[in-house]
């Protein structure tokens, strides 16, 4: 295990898949197939900003899957964003509509830039000048982009409005659009929803119910506050969120309606009554039942694994456990319910927005969360038979099923 300690993260995704492969008795010529992207794209992206000063900016698509549909993944602004680390969110994405079976591929996008003092003349400039860079290689039928870190629905607008003036109407080339242009009631919060949906089932499994659990919340980003909002209102006991500012703590629980109203008003969490502020970090070790990384990946890895103290890791965010905290935790018996499955809420809904677009006509609220629902329950029971029946672990299991199908899908083409 110690030589899986330091990975980049195409590396760590590949590491699961090659586990599912061993597994699943796929051959090495397959693996190999099955792990190499499709197509990768880098693009130029320069824009004027406001000052009259000419910047450069590189990013990325890569495409790395579509034996079961167009290809489909986000569009993320981060000074992070690398193309091994597109790479590896590109196969996620593979591997998690795989998982939930829907008709999709798996593809990621992003520009290495720090957004967070551009205005929005400069933000707008940057979104139309990336789509246009990558406009022939995305479609209805063929790339559907979407939302991810520092991107969101107005950037999705002027993504679809770039393409569209080039293209004619599509309101179906990218998900996550504001709703007055196509876009699905409940895609907002449907990460973070379909996250509670399998914590639910995680819990029933377990014989336990949510008012004897505590929870601990690592990132207060879309998919950490609506998971928060939504634990909250389901009567889990939320002891812990955390931001840029620290962590706010309350043994007792939090009002997370209340802390996420305070801080859209103040910017931070702190001053906010009855919570004391930690570090940071300080939320992944907490004394809590459920831990939800919902930030950056590989939050937990061989540096502080030893000191995560939750019995159950549900993972909100990309691959936010290394392989070797991954194995670590599983030798400790802690659960890890993986990402593919715990945060395969938005690509889910994301596909429905995609459907209505293609039928033009548009669902109700209540029936997107209906099919949610219905939709990641059957995924996850998926899951627990394969756990059952091969004697793994559930992120085994989870890379199994979708290493299956993919492969299936292949080799029905005629790929492999």
């Amino acid at each position: 295990m110690n030589n899986h300690k330091h990975m980049d993260p195409a590396e760590a995704v590949n590491y699961f898949v090659a586990r599912a492969v061993q597994l699943t008795g796929v051959s090495a010529s397959t693996e190999k197939v099955l792990m190499t992207p499709h197509r990768e794209l880098r693009v130029e992206v320069p824009i004027r900003r406001d000052s009259g000063e000419l910047e450069t900016y590189l990013g990325y698509r890569v495409q790395h899957d579509n034996s079961r549909g167009p290809f489909k993944g986000g569009v993320r602004f981060h000074p992070s964003v690398q193309v091994e680390e597109v790479r590896a969110l590109a196969s996620l994405m593979t591997w998690k509509t795989a998982l939930v079976d829907i008709p999709f591929g798996g593809a990621k996008g992003g520009i290495e830039v720090d957004v967070s003092e551009f205005s929005m003349n400069e933000l707008e400039h940057l979104s139309r000048t990336f789509i246009r860079q990558i406009s022939r290689i995305i479609g209805p039928t063929m790339d559907i982009p979407a939302p991810d870190m520092y991107t969101n629905s107005q950037i999705m607008a002027w993504f679809l409005d770039e393409f569209e003036q080039l293209n004619g109407h599509a309101p179906a080339v990218v998900t996550g659009k504001p709703l007055a242009l196509g876009g699905s009631p409940g895609r907002t919060e449907a990460t973070g929803r379909g996250a509670i949906i399998v914590l639910d089932e995680a819990l029933r499994t377990m014989g336990r119910t949510p008012g004897e659990t505590s929870v601990a919340i690592q990132g207060f980003g879309n998919v950490g506050s609506w998971a928060g909002k939504l634990a909250h209102r389901g009567g889990y006991k939320v002891v812990a969120v955390s931001g840029t500012e620290g962590t706010a703590y309350n043994g007792g629980g939090i009002d997370i309606d209340a802390i996420a109203a305070h801080r859209e008003a103040t910017g931070s969490f702190e001053g906010f009554a009855g919570i004391e502020m930690l570090p940071g970090d300080d939320v992944l070790t907490l004394p809590v039942d459920v831990l939800i990384p919902a930030a950056l990946g590989e939050v937990i890895n061989a540096d502080n694994v030893a000191d995560v103290q939750a019995q159950i890791i549900l993972e909100g965010a990309n691959h936010p456990v290394t392989p070797w905290a991954d194995a670590a935790l599983t030798d400790r018996g802690v659960t890890v319910v993986p990402d593919i499955l715990a945060n395969a809420g938005g690509v889910t809904v994301s596909y429905f927005e995609w459907v209505q677009n293609i039928q033009h006509f548009r669902w109700t609220e209540r029936q997107v969360n209906e099919r949610l629902e219905e939709r990641l329950v059957l995924a996850h029971q998926h899951v627990m038979q394969t756990v059952e029946d091969r004697g793994c672990s559930q992120r085994e299991a989870a890379f199994v099923i979708a290493v299956e199908r993919v492969a299936e899908a292949s080799a029905l083409r005629g790929m492999l």
